[in-house]
């Protein structure tokens, strides 16, 4: 962990704090939700290393919760999203026919719609909260990840070993997943890196909106909606958590460049 932190630098630096205070927030005695009428609108000073909120609430507390908020989000959306994406574009690949066609017209139907307006359309009908937040990424996140495990099945599926398993009578689902699956992992992980992206800044723009976590729970785009109401009197506020999801999202894609071009044999650095 120590070694690839100073191999990636700051980015990897980043995550890995972003990674703690998600797991390791509660064990802080963080309170987001303490109100102190005293300090309302408070800048950032000694009592309060990011200054309080519109209700005398410590945005470092709020804004560690928020990690918790969009760390949760982002690991269950892609994961979900890399597991039936990938089933079904391998799958779809794979067996090739009928089966095909219909999944390539459904992949292009979800890519006639923007997704962040698809999944806004989906929250708003499933309603506010974090798991309908979970499912609405996840119903759209799947289609990027099934195209490009489409189009990597049907550049592997014709080799020797496959033909090999194929002709000792070996069936579809186990060639799909002991002799093809492996072979397309690479670009698969980097298009996962750049799926948290995605979905950090998604959960941020629907908790913006009001469709994502409700209150008095802490998001980063809730706390930025919160406020832009008092932006002249106390900038604090939308710069605390914009600062954080700013440096969030920049650290991931950084670290998605650099794996992409690390899994890559064309221009991988030889050593």
């Amino acid at each position: 962990m120590i070694r690839s932190v100073i191999r990636y630098g700051w980015p990897a630096a980043i995550m890995l704090l972003w990674a703690l205070f998600a797991v390791g927030g509660g064990w802080l005695g963080l309170d987001p939700n303490h109100i102190e009428l005293s300090k309302i609108l408070l800048a950032p000073g000694s009592d309060a290393w990011l200054g309080y909120d519109d209700l005398g609430r410590p945005l470092w507390d709020r804004l560690v919760a928020g990690a918790q908020t969009s760390f949760l989000v982002a690991v269950l959306v892609v994961l979900i999203s890399t597991i039936v994406g990938t089933a079904i574009g391998s799958i779809s690949a794979y067996l090739g026919g009928w089966w095909d066609h219909v999944i390539v017209r459904i992949i292009d139907i979800f890519l006639a719609f923007p997704g962040i307006l698809l999944a806004i359309a989906l929250a708003g009908l499933l309603g506010p909260g974090i798991n309908n937040v979970i499912i609405a990424l996840g119903v759209v996140g799947w289609v990027g990840f099934a195209r490009l495990a489409r189009a990597q099945v049907l550049t592997i599926k014709h080799r020797e070993h496959v033909q090999a398993a194929q002709a000792l009578g070996t069936p579809p689902l186990m060639i799909i997943w002991r002799h093809i699956i492996p072979l397309i992992m690479a670009p698969l992980i980097v298009e996962a890196t750049f799926a948290v992206a995605g979905a950090v800044i998604s959960e941020a723009g629907l908790s913006f909106l009001g469709l994502g976590v409700q209150p008095p729970e802490s998001s980063w785009g809730s706390m930025i909606r919160d406020g832009a109401r008092y932006m002249l009197v106390a900038p604090h506020m939308v710069l605390v958590p914009g600062a954080a999801l700013m440096l969030v999202v920049l650290a991931v894609n950084l670290l998605g460049d650099r794996l992409r071009d690390r899994l890559d044999v064309r221009t991988r650095p030889r050593e």
